[in-house]
């Protein structure tokens, strides 16, 4: 297949006029074709030398001295309002630590007993039926642990189900593995209408497009940032609860980083206030300064052109698709109104597992969902239109070899 395609021909125009293509040098990338950032966001190319002095002068020199002089102690709330903005969130709201499923879990037996608070007998949980799996299982530890039964419903199921019996609602922003966005305002308004609180994963939406969590009354919600946040592998979560629930947020793992005086080593617990009621025991502190670090490549980009190239990208892909894949070979599984969209773009294809080896040996990285789907993650900072393009050819290539 030439490449002085049309498509081809697009791609570089596209490129040129990119006003966020000099943010692909803050990252370590080669030759390849990256479009797995919504499993593993790239390198910051800022993070290693980070993590370089963390190692050796704050820890190596420093040692326990750096919890107060190397800001060690403050980290979680610090890099918390440095993601604030980029979830439209205000300061003061988001706490970072721990893994996304101990969050889910903090977040939705919080949501219960707040709730519960209002009294009405609310004994039931409402969760995406489908939810990535460790969502769904934390859902079901924490209905037992609360004495509430589950129900798991597709989101458009949820506004017709909820009753004076709902305490909280668990929902994705964007499906894993369609790539749909799911409408956080009418959810989140329909919800808190009936008295519930809902509780956003935000695992494939936020650093990709405008999630306004303030702006729509989200009660709580819960992030990873190894994705499009560029954290590294297994960066620590996040957890935002609203300003005006926090004196009421009762999380069910209070640790000792989470107690008013954490240093008094009192056999009673009384929780601190704040976003600080969401930390449990000792910050990760090496993941999370290299999640500081990688925070930086945000410096001067605003949410909102992220999510303009998003779209153009995941546009231009599927009219690459339809220009070079003969017709029926692949089916797109991802909406095609931008309202229905999130960063990725999901195609069905009956031997996807072997193709998506296939295009990894040519240097096109996505990755495969069982039983039968390829998913594409566009990271609008360090994908460009030219390699959109160069993935819509290789994998015609592949599915005609």
């Amino acid at each position: 297949m030439s490449e002085t395609t049309e498509p081809a021909s697009r791609a570089g125009k596209l490129d040129a006029a990119d006003e966020l293509a000099a943010v692909r040098r803050k990252f370590v990338l080669d030759e390849t074709v990256y479009l797995d950032g919504n499993s593993l966001g790239a390198l910051p190319a800022a993070v290693p030398g980070r993590v370089e002095d963390v190692v050796r002068r704050q820890w190596g020199e420093l040692r326990i001295r750096s919890w107060d002089e190397s800001g060690w102690w403050t980290a979680p709330e610090r890099i918390g309002d440095r993601i604030a903005p980029l979830v439209g969130a205000a300061p003061g709201q988001i706490v970072v630590g721990d893994s996304t499923s101990v969050n889910v879990f903090k977040a939705l037996v919080g949501a219960v007993r707040l709730a519960q608070l209002t009294g009405g007998g609310r004994d039931e949980i409402l969760v995406d039926a489908t939810t990535f799996p460790t969502d769904g299982y934390i859902a079901e530890s924490a209905a037992r642990m609360t004495g509430c039964a589950l129900r798991p419903l597709e989101p458009a199921e949820m506004p017709g189900a909820l009753s004076g019996r709902t305490a909280a609602v668990l929902l994705n922003h964007v499906d894993y593995r369609t790539g749909r966005l799911h409408d956080l305002p009418g959810l989140t308004a329909a919800v808190h209408a009936a008295g519930a609180v809902a509780v956003w994963d935000l695992c494939h939406s936020a650093g990709a497009l405008p999630v306004g969590l303030d702006e729509h009354g989200v009660g709580l919600a819960v992030g990873c940032t190894y994705k499009y946040l560029n954290g590294g592998p297994g960066s620590p979560a996040y957890l935002y609860v609203r300003g005006d629930l926090q004196d009421r947020f009762d999380s069910p793992l209070p640790g000792w980083n989470s107690h008013a005086e954490p240093f008094g080593m009192r056999s009673a617990y009384e929780p601190a206030s704040g976003a600080l009621r969401g930390r449990v025991g000792t910050p990760d502190i090496l993941s999370m300064l290299a999640l500081e670090a990688a925070l930086e490549v945000w410096d001067g980009v605003t949410v909102e052109a992220v999510r303009a190239k998003s779209l153009a990208l995941t546009d231009f892909f599927l009219e690459c698709v339809r220009e070079y894949v003969p017709a029926g070979r692949v089916e797109s599984l991802t909406p095609e109104a931008h309202a229905e969209r999130g960063s990725q773009v999901a195609l069905r294809c009956a031997d996807a597992g072997d193709v998506m080896k296939r295009l990894i040996g040519r240097g096109v990285v996505g990755d495969f969902r069982h039983p039968d789907v390829l998913r594409f993650g566009f990271t609008p900072l360090y994908v460009g239109f030219g390699d959109v393009e160069r993935a819509a050819r290789v994998l015609a290539e592949t599915l005609a070899g």
